[in-house]
């Protein structure tokens, strides 16, 4: 797949990830590191718990979002991150799920500071196999344009 720029977006585009299945292993590995609480680590506690079973961090959910999404829309030289206005986990990841991601193109604007760049809005929708939403994120980022190769 070629590689994205600025130029190529324009609002209300929309693009869908490739599948992400995770893994028991992978959920505890990351909760091991990064969320150490019991309902992340051990299912025998987790079963004891509201979740009846183990459940991923949200942080690993929202990694794994970040994964998808820079895999779908192969920015040159990446999107830097500017900020999240809002990030939700309205349901559980769970070992075995197939995640998936579409991305919505809600604005875009050249950078008045960066102006070899441009600012994207964008939200981005995390579903299981299921079409369950398991996370929600609108964001902004900083996306080069494609004539910055000119001027450097």
């Amino acid at each position: 797949m070629s590689q994205r720029y600025f130029e190529d977006l324009k609002a209300g585009d929309r693009f869908k990830s490739a599948t992400y299945q995770v893994s028991e292993e992978q959920l505890i590995s990351f909760a091991r590191e990064f969320d150490p609480q019991p309902f992340h680590l051990d299912a025998a506690v987790a079963d004891q718990t509201m979740f009846k079973g183990l459940i991923a961090s949200g942080w690993h959910t929202a990694a794994i979002t970040m994964r998808l999404f820079v895999q779908t829309l192969n920015f040159a030289e990446g999107a830097i991150g500017l900020g999240v206005d809002e990030l939700r986990w309205p349901n559980a990841v769970r070992p075995g799920d197939g995640l998936q991601v579409e991305t919505e193109i809600v604005d875009l604007r050249v950078s008045r500071s960066k102006p070899n760049h441009g600012v994207v809005r964008l939200r981005n929708v995390t579903i299981n196999q299921r079409n369950e939403i398991v996370q929600t994120m609108t964001a902004s980022a900083l996306v080069l344009r494609r004539n910055d190769r000119i001027t450097r």
